[in-house]
């Protein structure tokens, strides 16, 4: 029975759109509420809708926690549990939900109602179990997370640097703006990125120049990390096509269960 439910849940099309569904509506219902004239006139229906949602996917939480010793393989029935409930997954849906159920039993104040209510827009997390494509993009982060995380240091180091310097070359000429070198960072994140809002920028030569240096590494260090997970997703997708077409050539005996290639002409 366990099995069946845990099948049923998992590779059910009927039961994984719907969920699918019901997660794009809840976004849907995130967005409309934040429009006033819709919130007043349908604030009803948007609680109602809010209350369904929350048994849907709080039963579905109950359930993936039941079927969590079909899930893993080692371990005993609890500990099984207990890694799916630590699991990113099980905390995306226990936040999920959490919100509507915190102020049941515990009075908050109201922009900490607010904070709380922020929480369910980690629904759209819950997407990565049931899109192909959110696995696909998960799993070439992993495979190139030593490559970018090379790439966040050498960031860091960057910004360090360029922000100390710009500091002691603009704070005469700049005290207001140039402060502290906490200050001359949030130059330094818009410069590296190349966005440059303008709110913030050098007026003497030798930081203009230091400007444009970090501007120019900006362009190249920006596509550094892009061509990283861009080649690990073409890779990736090629691997996958070639599996597919790999398992098409391959065929199972109906007597003896055996695989055999395929004779392909």
């Amino acid at each position: 029975m366990k099995k069946k439910v845990h099948h049923f849940i998992n590779n059910n099309p009927i039961f994984l759109k719907f969920i699918y569904g019901l997660i794009i509506l809840n976004i849907l219902a995130i967005i409309l509420a934040s429009y006033k004239e819709i919130r007043f006139n349908y604030s009803q229906v948007l609680e109602n809708f809010e209350l369904f949602s929350v048994v849907i996917f709080s039963l579905e939480y109950v359930i993936r926690l039941w079927t969590a010793d079909v899930e893993y393989k080692k371990g005993g029935a609890f500990s099984k549990r207990i890694k799916f409930a630590t699991s990113a997954y099980g905390i995306i849906d226990i936040l999920a939900i959490l919100p509507f159920y915190l102020p049941l039993f515990f009075p908050f104040d109201l922009k900490v109602l607010r904070i709380l209510r922020l929480f369910r827009l980690l629904r759209i997390f819950k997407l990565g179990r049931l899109s192909k494509s959110m696995k696909t993009i998960t799993n070439v982060l992993k495979e190139t997370k030593s490559e970018l995380s090379i790439t966040v240091f050498v960031a860091f180091v960057l910004l360090i640097l360029s922000s100390t310097l710009m500091y002691y070359f603009e704070n005469e000429a700049q005290p207001e703006k140039f402060e502290n070198i906490g200050q001359a960072l949030w130059w330094s994140v818009a410069t590296l990125t190349t966005v440059g809002y303008g709110d913030v920028y050098p007026v003497t030569g030798v930081g203009k120049i230091l400007s444009a240096i970090i501007a120019l590494i900006g362009i190249g260090f920006i596509a550094l990390p892009t061509g990283i997970i861009s080649s690990a997703f073409i890779d990736k997708v090629q691997t996958d096509k070639q599996k597919k077409i790999d398992t098409m050539h391959i065929c199972e005996c109906p007597k003896c269960g055996a695989k055999h290639e395929k004779n392909v002409i």
